[in-house]
Parts: C-alpha cells; structure tokens; sequence
C-alpha cells in the first residue's frame, strides 16, 4: 500500500489554500445534499488568531471530506462484503466529523480549500483502489491515512495549547474527540490484518 502511505501526508501538506472568489459567504463541502445548515449560535471571533482557527479548520474540513470519499470508494467495492459493517461503522463516525466540521466552517467563516474538487476524485479512487486488492488492501488503507490524520491533529492541539487553551477549548475538544476517533479507525485496520500488508512495503 504504498500508494496510500503517500498520499496520507499529501493530503494534509496540500489543503490550507482557500478557495478562491470575489467574497461572499462561505461554501461548506458537504457529503451528499445542499449546503449545511447553520447553527443558532455563532462562535465568537473576538480575541482569536484568525490566521491559525481559519487553518486548522479548513484543513480539517477537507481531510474529513477526504476521509469521506476514500471510504466511499471501499464501500463502492467491498459493501457487500464481511468487511462491509466494518468500513461503514468508520464511514459513519467520519460523516459525523464532516458534519461538525461544515457547521464550524460557518461559524467561525472560513473558505474550503480550492483542492476540494481534487480530493473528491482522488479521495474515492484512492478508496475503491485499495479496496481491489482486497479487505488487507482496504485497511492498510485505512491504517496509512488514519496515522497521518492522527499526527496532524495531535500537531493542532499544541498549536491551540500553546496559543491559549481556555480561549479556545471548545475547539480543542472537538479535535481531541475526532482524534481518538482517528485512533480507533487505525487499530480498527490492524486487528483486520492490515499489519501484514504494511511490512510488505
């Protein structure tokens, strides 16, 4: 799975330029439908560093879009499979993720990343790819992406901590959640034989 090993940290390097446009509001990314709806409330801007939250969540953003499309593409070929309610039971907590992550993107009025398109096609044959070779294929997948995603949040969460974490502990939150979360998609992969495929590299 080589393929996905490098493409892991691509994923994160490549997606802090923000999309293009002459102004206007933000555009989320969602999964399937219209543009997500926002909340009652809004996240309060006073006070923060602009330039770091505008980062971390529209680089987040759009690895949990990424995330998305690539278990869609394992879905698209191993749905039907014993490894089926595995990758859906992932899939779902990874929608959850995108779905925060749309309803900040709003409150704190951030731009997605002009690589969105990019990472629509690529994240899904990136998927279906390591899902042909198999239910091993599919989860070394998953373990190379889960690992680099995992790293990057953990990078976040001391940017934030040594920013200001009371000023920005809600934030904080969400990313140590989502990070466990990652975490547990990355064992998930190991215990289904993933292992055995990442030491053929």
């Amino acid at each position: 799975m080589a393929a996905a090993a490098a493409l892991a940290p691509v994923l994160r390097r490549s997606l802090g330029r923000p999309r293009g446009g002459l102004g206007g509001a933000p555009r989320p990314w969602p999964v399937s439908g219209g543009a997500p709806r926002p909340r009652s409330t809004a996240a309060s801007l006073d006070g923060i560093n602009r330039a770091v939250v505008d980062r971390i969540i529209r680089v987040d953003h759009a690895g949990e879009y990424g995330a998305n499309r690539i278990y869609a593409g394992q879905m698209a070929v191993l749905g039907r499979s014993a490894a089926g309610p595995v990758i859906q039971q992932m899939w779902n907590q990874e929608k959850d993720h995108l779905k925060k992550f749309n309803e900040l993107m709003i409150a704190y009025r951030v731009r997605p990343t002009v690589l969105l398109p990019f990472w629509n096609v690529a994240g899904f044959v990136l998927g279906a790819g390591s899902a042909l070779l198999g239910k091993k294929g599919a989860m070394a997948c998953t373990v190379a992406v889960e690992e680099s995603i995992s790293d990057h949040y953990n990078n976040q969460i001391r940017t934030l901590m040594e920013e200001d974490p009371e000023k920005y502990k809600e934030l904080l939150q969400i990313i140590k959640q989502f990070r466990d979360d990652e975490r547990e998609h990355h064992d998930i992969g190991l215990e289904h034989d993933a292992e055995g495929v990442l030491t053929m590299r």
